[in-house]
């Protein structure tokens, strides 16, 4: 791992790791302008509340359209949309595990995996990623910023083209949770 900066003021830790910028930041992700945006969807791809109700209502009712007419993709999978009128080019539609289902650990991780990889293959540059399986479907904070960072660290390693990767977090305390994660470092 290389410098890591940090900006109490915004709420913002930098990291570079080889050539890719990795951010934490505290916020509303549909305000960032990064080619793609993660949605932490539902095997339905039906946009409810949380995220993706503020995706929803921020971006338009195109991104449900779209979204209707893939109609769904399995827990651990990934799918795009347009991102309507959200700053973000596009919306990644990444479904994580609800808790309890079983296998959770394993499931958040090929969420994050898929998200990433299908950004990269569609040649976008930046990606900003939720706190995956968090909200509504109960997966607790410290085990998915682990599962999450640990992720997103070695899907770097493998090479991309995606120049900047961000955790959008909603509130300090899911900040905090992950800044704490990312200091404690990968394994």
């Amino acid at each position: 791992m290389a410098e890591m900066t940090e900006n109490q003021a915004e709420n913002r830790v930098t990291v570079t790791m080889d050539r890719t910028q990795l951010e934490l930041v505290e916020g509303d992700i549909t305000d960032l302008d990064v080619d793609a945006i993660v949605n932490p969807a539902n095997e339905q791809l039906q946009l409810g509340t949380g995220v993706a109700g503020a995706i929803r209502r921020k971006g338009g009712p195109s991104i449900q359209e779209e979204c209707d007419r893939i109609g769904g993709t399995p827990v651990g999978t990934a799918v795009m949309t347009g991102a309507g009128h959200l700053k973000a080019r596009r919306v990644i539609h990444a479904v994580g595990p609800v808790m309890g289902a079983g296998d959770e650990d394993k499931k958040l991780a090929a969420a994050v995996r898929a998200a990433l990889a299908l950004a990269d293959r569609r040649g976008m540059k930046s990606i900003a990623l939720p706190a995956i399986s968090t909200g509504n479907f109960g997966f607790p904070i410290d085990r998915a910023a682990r599962i999450m960072l640990t992720e997103i660290h070695r899907f770097l390693q493998g090479g991309t083209k995606l120049e900047r990767v961000v955790v959008c977090l909603l509130g300090d305390e899911a900040f905090g949770v992950f800044k704490r994660e990312l200091r404690r470092g990968f394994r």
